[in-house]
């Protein structure tokens, strides 16, 4: 049978995926949409959004049983019962730590868009031109006007709520109303604002939860319960938002339970004229066509597809003539800060459950600030409450901590946790085993990265200038702390195909095209240059729009 033809083939449907999806559809193009994972619907399929915790059998905690089948989700707060089917199963889709590794992935319809913590924020030029400045790995192509406006594209479709700050290294975007602080917070924030003179802010969270109904989705319910799918639409995800946008145009095809093994390269016009798929439920195997690829599955997947890419012609695979692929692995490295009680509140109380937190921007080594002895930033979140401040920190909020609710308000508490920025380290690498294979005969991936001196000098300062803080707001019993960081427990993994000016030192161009292959087009984590202190994923959003943009355009040309 011929292989069935599409205009444009998008691998993976999280958060970039579903972007590719919508822009490629919405301009006329008949758009072939892979996931490796099964179908999840929206509001049917988020089995236990509206299920009260007595109803559920182990109320949501792990069990014995799931700790001992599931030794890498374990690690975290990821592992608990009410949606362990959207964590992959290691046992299916192990992998290889050459140092310690915690890998997290969301193998469905929607990927980690249903299990993200919505925190959403602009890098600003202060993060594109770093690298330059302080000659680390190799300068952004882009700057910050150059995503400015698909920047403010994507957050009035997302709908992002949050402040205006006026800050030049977080800017401002479209936002909608901002959720409020509560009490204790807006006090905090007045006494941090007014002891170090304006020079360091704390605001409420730019978060990608409604608080106005946006294209037929309910604003958000202040239930806490994101993670879990949200059958108000709420919160962005490909479910709520890309996927029925894309749905609606007529031009696309969904096909969940396919694993893209590898794209199909042709030497002669040095492009990919398609895909080769394995079903994950029959093991067969089946071959797409199409114009333009857009590789959106997850920064390191996205990255391993390459790899198996044209070996024929570059054994490290399609895009490795750099010597760039696989490498520059990334992550935000967290878990420290500090916590406190604050007195004078106790007849004060919160209403709702926020979803959200506060944050506070990057202070260290900006303009103005005395240098430290390390480079880049840091910024915080974290909150108030008299339950439990570590709620409202959507990387850290699963659990018995979180469940087990007192019966009776507590005293008030605050803690902030802070999230560093990693540099692209050249020697941070994944690549393919030679010998170990996953559930369906694909070699995994190895992972072999660390933080390193700078981050580790950063540390020092993450915890201690939270202590300073919590202490010049007023907070009584202030305490440090560090859990210790495991790469990759930020779930922020990016790198590996970054984007550049120099086909000889980068993988991806200015306008996230492979240098091997103009058709194809990585839009996740893996084009990221640096890392920058904030949340990434409004950058994959706005990188997105604007290679679709740009694909559309060349295809008219006739140069695709």
């Amino acid at each position: 049978m011929a292989n069935q033809s599409y205009d444009a083939i998008v691998v993976g449907s999280g958060i970039s995926g579903g972007w590719a999806a919508k822009e490629l559809t919405e301009k006329g193009l008949k758009v072939l949409l892979l996931e490796r994972g099964p179908n999840v619907e929206h509001v049917k399929d988020y089995k236990t959004a509206t299920t009260p915790p007595w109803e559920i059998p182990h109320r949501g905690r792990r069990t014995v049983e799931m700790i001992e089948n599931h030794p890498n989700l374990k690690r975290d707060y990821v592992l608990n019962e009410l949606n362990l089917d959207w964590w992959a199963h290691e046992s299916d889709s192990p992998y290889i730590e050459k140092k310690p590794f915690t890998w997290f992935r969301g193998y469905q319809v929607g990927g980690r868009s249903l299990l993200w913590g919505r925190q959403s924020y602009r890098l600003s030029d202060i993060d594109f031109n770093a690298n330059l400045k302080e000659g680390i790995a190799v300068d952004w192509p882009v700057r910050y006007k150059d995503l400015a406006p698909w920047y403010s594209y994507v957050e009035k479709f997302a709908g992002i709520s949050g402040n205006k700050d006026g800050l030049a290294l977080l800017p401002d975007g479209e936002f909608q109303p901002p959720m409020d602080l509560n009490c204790v917070e807006k006090d905090v924030a007045e006494r941090i604002k007014n002891y170090y003179k304006g020079a360091r802010l704390m605001t409420i969270g730019r978060v990608a939860n409604l608080t106005q109904p946006l294209e037929g989705r309910v604003q958000c319910q202040y239930r806490n319960k994101c993670w879990l799918g949200c059958p108000f639409g709420g919160y962005f995800s490909t479910q709520s938002s890309t996927l029925p946008a894309a749905m609606k145009t007529g031009n696309l095809t969904l096909r969940p339970m396919s694993i893209v093994t590898r794209l199909i390269y042709d030497k002669d016009s040095k492009k990919a004229t398609g895909v080769e798929v394995l079903d994950s439920e029959t093991n067969q195997t089946v071959e797409y066509d199409a114009k333009i690829v857009f590789l959106c599955a997850s920064a390191f997947n996205s990255t391993a597809i390459l790899m198996r890419t044209a070996t024929d012609i570059w054994p490290e695979g399609l895009g490795s003539s750099s010597g760039e692929l696989g490498h520059n692995v990334m992550d935000h490295h967290f878990r420290l800060g500090a916590n406190g009680t604050m007195e004078g509140y106790e007849d004060k109380y919160l209403f709702g459950r926020r979803p959200n937190g506060i944050y506070i921007p990057r202070f260290r080594n900006v303009e103005g600030e005395q240098p430290r002895d390390y480079i880049r930033g840091f910024g915080y979140q974290g909150g108030a409450s008299r339950s439990g401040w570590s709620r409202n920190v959507a990387e850290i909020n699963f659990g018995a901590p979180m469940k087990e609710a007192l019966s009776e308000p507590g005293p008030w508490s605050m803690g902030i946790t802070a999230f560093g920025e990693i540099l692209p380290y050249h020697e941070n690498t994944i690549k393919l085993s030679a010998t170990e294979k996953d559930k369906w005969g694909l070699s995994i991936l190895e992972m072999d990265a660390e933080i390193k001196d700078n981050e580790k000098k950063m540390r020092v300062d993450m915890m201690n200038d939270a202590v300073e803080m919590l202490e010049a707001a007023g907070m009584k019993n202030v305490k440090g702390f560090d859990a210790g960081y495991t790469f990759g427990q930020g779930i922020h993994e990016m790198g590996t195909a970054r984007m550049g000016r120099d086909p000889k030192t980068s993988v991806l161009n200015g306008n996230n095209q492979v240098w091997d292959a103009k058709n194809v087009f990585v839009t996740d984590g893996a084009a990221m240059t640096s890392a920058a202190a904030q949340n990434p994923s409004l950058t994959y959003m706005a990188l997105t729009a604007r290679a679709v943009s740009f694909a559309v355009e060349e295809m008219k040309k006739g140069n695709l």
